[in-house]
């Protein structure tokens, strides 16, 4: 079959498979390659057992697979064919040198960056779509465009605005997609192949241009405005419980105000996930480095509150379990950042459990999908942690359950079985509020919620 364009991605994580999926399923006309170096993800992507967990993705897969979607390892063919090259490598937080524990990790992009350049024969557009600091691109630009072929290369941004667990509707129905690049007749022309490639199916208003600098910077402000309302709610949870308010109910007022809106103002034991963290880290490192000290404090803070959100967790288990844990069974009930995903990267869950192994507790872990991830994460304390799928069999002999993702299964759960297999007097804390605390006390349990204080 011929194809009107030829699409290449490189990197099948949680951004690149996805992504690229949709566009193959919406644009049948246009040819999709997924390239990765990990042979076994590749394989996985090409196999019934997909290498992530996202609801629909399966079928989306399956009806273009094979017809004009591909993933492979071969990346020099892959290069040479493609017309439009999207990026979406790793792009970490750095953990040495200057920058470390805030700057993004740009070793991997600059290195795909060189391979494109090495094998390339023809022109092409590269598209960002890994979250990157402000003027990478300049850098990616410098590189390739530094070649002796005579070889042209347009650099655009085109971040993704995905939330895992709705990842797949996002993509059906975005609020808006965003593509930057620059204000040249070149950066013109390529910016307009890829808006004409997500004009397949989402409406022109929704699709929105920029220059390259907006572009890569309106991601990181988005996902830190995004998370700076988690940890005001949560910090204003901590309040209510000492003064008998409910953050429920504060939050549902709050967002019945057109201004504020009800969005991201779910109290919880603090957010999670590949990106919020990361950006807010790389967005104060980005301040701190051109001058912007008050900046760079003001945002590191949405951080810190996070971070205090989820240790508050064992300061209320300790009040509650007369001060001490030590040699207790704890079951935590969840690993996943949040519901609907496999994906643990900087869970809740993790600072929750090493914190319970800290007071020498006996963490037993149960997730639906993540237990994989979970191992993966806790491989320098697994001796120490153990691992279940049923539940109910965490819970039996613990003397408290820990709520730490809001899966739908744990509300479901008969919560009366649960109690009558725990030790008594039996916990439960609620990190999600998804629990009906009214009921469990009602059962027998000691409940403690985030955000509900006592009421006269």
């Amino acid at each position: 079959m011929e194809f009107n364009t030829k699409i290449l991605c490189i990197g099948a994580g949680y951004v690149g498979g996805p992504t690229m999926t949709v566009i193959a399923d919406k644009c049948p006309d246009v040819k999709v390659t997924v390239v990765d170096i990990n042979q076994a993800r590749i394989d996985a992507w090409n196999s019934d057992s997909l290498p992530i967990f996202e609801p629909g993705l399966d079928e989306v897969v399956k009806r273009a697979r094979g017809r004009n979607l591909f993933f492979s390892t071969d990346i020099p063919n892959a290069v040479r064919e493609a017309d439009i090259i999207f990026v979406s490598v790793n792009t970490p937080t750095k953990t040495f040198g200057r920058g470390a524990g805030k700057a993004s990790d740009l070793q991997y992009w600059e290195k795909t960056a060189r391979e494109i350049l090495e094998v390339a024969t023809n022109d092409k557009i590269i598209v960002e779509k890994s979250t990157l600091p402000v003027r990478t691109a300049a850098a990616m630009e410098r590189i390739l465009n530094s070649n002796d072929k005579g070889l042209h290369f347009e650099v655009l941004s085109n971040p993704e605005f995905l939330a895992e667990g709705t990842a797949i509707n996002d993509l059906f129905e975005p609020d808006r997609v965003l593509i930057g690049s620059h204000q040249t007749k070149s950066g013109l022309a390529a910016l307009q192949k890829v808006v004409d490639i997500y004009a397949h199916w989402v409406p022109r208003d929704r699709i929105l241009t920029t220059n390259l600098w907006s572009s890569e910077l309106t991601k990181l402000t988005a996902n830190a405005f995004l998370a700076q309302r988690i940890s005001s709610i949560n910090s204003i949870s901590a309040l209510c419980e000492k003064t008998g308010a409910d953050v429920d109910e504060v939050a549902f007022v709050m967002g019945k105000d057109h201004r504020i809106g009800s969005k991201f103002l779910k109290a919880s034991i603090g957010f999670g996930g590949s990106c919020f963290k990361k950006d807010i880290l790389n967005l104060v490192y980005l301040c701190g480095y051109y001058g912007l000290p008050e900046v760079a404090a003001y945002w590191e803070s949405v951080v810190k509150i996070n971070e205090w959100q989820t240790h508050r967790v064992m300061s209320r288990m300790l009040e509650h379990m007369f001060n001490t844990i030590a040699g207790k069974k704890i079951a935590v009930f969840g690993f996943a950042f949040k519901a609907n995903t496999g994906d643990t990267r900087e869970s809740p869950a993790n600072l929750v459990v090493r914190d319970l192994l800290a007071e020498h507790a006996h963490p037993v872990i149960t997730d639906p999908k993540a237990i994989h991830d979970a191992k993966r994460d806790l491989v320098d304390v697994i001796d120490q942690v153990e691992f279940e799928e049923d539940p109910y069999k965490a819970a039996e002999g613990a003397h408290a359950v820990v709520v730490c993702t809001e899966w739908k299964c744990f509300a479901e759960l008969d919560w009366k079985r649960i109690y009558k297999g725990m030790a008594k007097p039996a916990f439960v804390y609620d990190g999600r509020n998804i629990l009906d605390a009214t009921a469990l006390r009602e059962i027998g349990f000691d409940v403690a919620n985030v955000g509900k204080g006592k009421a006269d």
